[in-house]
Parts: structure tokens; sequence; C-alpha cells
């Protein structure tokens, strides 16, 4: 990424301890528009946690936020909304029982000038966007609960931009995917980076994190190992820096990194 660029986002010196142990410990990242970042680390090892700030689910104990360069005052997730942060959970926040554009709106409908509720123009702004991340999609009529994965996955990314998220946290977004909905989530988030939006993905799949992923950020033990770009860096190195916090050569080393003699 070009030095000159102000970051979509960066967090600097995060700190957050529980019962007095650092769960994250003088951590920093950055994300850049129209690029994915992944964090990866062992259960345990902080980078939910460490997103969990971002999203306001936790509040830090030390450290900054800026967004697109400026501080952010990031205490819940009402505030990360308004800076352009959503969150797509593994266990997707999706109603079951309401069709897409239902989901698309739920909790923030549109009105008729009679107070009743906008369905036509509902449908309408759904197609638009779902046209946009995927033309494919056709079943608009449907209660999401008969969607495949991936389409669910669809529905939830489309929520999160159609009010204009421009900072997506996709947390394990293909772990319950086969094979073909696992391609049709990466082809979304190519769209998406198209669009100029920046995503931090949570994955424990290697394989995945290397066909996503622009850059990676590594964490043990609450701290930054390090962080690459997937290029300058192989899978087996990348599985060094998780398991023994071992930084190699293509990587810049973050405070957690092992100090060799």
């Amino acid at each position: 990424m070009s030095e000159n660029r102000t970051p979509l986002v960066e967090m600097r010196n995060v700190s957050i301890s529980f019962g007095g142990i650092h769960a994250v410990d003088d951590a920093s990242i950055d994300l850049f528009p129209g690029e994915v970042v992944a964090l990866l680390g062992h259960n345990g090892a902080g980078k939910s946690t460490l997103i969990k700030i971002l999203s306001g689910a936790y509040k830090r104990d030390n450290g900054d936020i800026l967004v697109r360069g400026e501080f952010a005052d990031i205490n819940n997730p009402r505030d990360a909304k308004k800076y352009g942060i959503e969150t797509i959970y593994q266990t997707l926040a999706v109603a079951d029982n309401v069709d897409a554009a239902a989901n698309l709106y739920l909790g923030r409908e549109l009105r008729t000038a009679w107070g009743t509720l906008d369905d036509v123009a509902m449908e309408a702004k759904a197609r638009e966007v779902m046209g946009r991340l995927n033309p494919n999609f056709q079943r608009f009529k449907e209660p999401v609960k008969a969607l495949s994965g991936g389409q669910r996955q669809s529905v939830a990314i489309a929520r999160a931009i159609l009010f204009d998220a421009q900072i997506l946290i996709m947390d394990e977004p293909t772990a319950a995917l086969g094979p073909q909905e696992t391609a049709q989530v990466g082809d979304l988030i190519q769209q998406l980076k198209k669009d100029g939006i920046g995503i931090f993905l949570i994955s424990h799949d290697i394989h995945d994190v290397f066909d996503l992923a622009d850059r990676v950020f590594v964490m043990k033990n609450g701290r930054v190992v390090g962080h690459a770009r997937t290029e300058d860096v192989t899978k087996d190195e990348v599985l060094g820096m998780i398991i023994l916090g071992k930084c190699p050569p293509g990587a810049v080393p973050g405070p957690g990194a092992m100090q060799v003699a």
C-alpha cells in the first residue's frame, strides 16, 4: 500500500485487560480503502477482542482509533456505525422468516406518507444494492431461511453497505460454507474492494486468507507478532508467526515477535 495515503482505519497502541490479564497489549493495525486485511492467531490470541474494540462491543483501556486520519470516539456499537463501521458475524444476524428487503431495512423501515410500510421502495432499493453486490441474486420474495449460506451472506453484507458502511469486519465469513459458496463470498469481497470498502477479515482458514487478503496481521498472546503483504510471505511462514511468534524476513515485526538471540 502506498505510504502517502491516509488509512481508512488505524488502531494505535490499543490495550484492554480483563481481570488483570492483557487480552490485547499495545496492538497497532491499519486498513486502507479497497483493501482486505486478515487478522490471524490461535483462539485467545486477541484478534477478536481487538476487532470488538473497533466495533464498539468493548471499550479499550488505552490507545487511539483513527478513522480517515481523524481521532474517533468509539465507546459502543452505535458510535462505530456512525463512523461507517459494520460487523458481519459468523452467526449471521438475519431474520429467517422475512425476505431480503425486510432484512436490509430491519429496524430502519421505510414508510409511506400514510405511515404504512413502503414495501415497493424497500424492494427497489434492495434490488439495486444486491444487483451491485451479487448480480445473480434473484430470490427477493422468499424468506431468508430458504436461501443458501452464500446468499444469506450476501444479504448480511448488502444490509451493511446499504447504510454506507466503509469499513467491514467479517468474522469467519466462510466457516460454515461449502467450496462453491466460499467462492461466492470471495466474489462479494472482490466487489466490495472495487467500491473502495476496507475489510478486516478474521479467519482460521489460511488458504482463504491467501486467496482473499492483501495483508495479514498475526497476533499471539494479545500482542501483534508482525504484519506482511500476502505476496511477501508463504503459508508456512505465516503458520510460524501464529504458532511460534517467529517473524519471517518478508514481514514487519511487531512487539509480540519472538526475539532471536
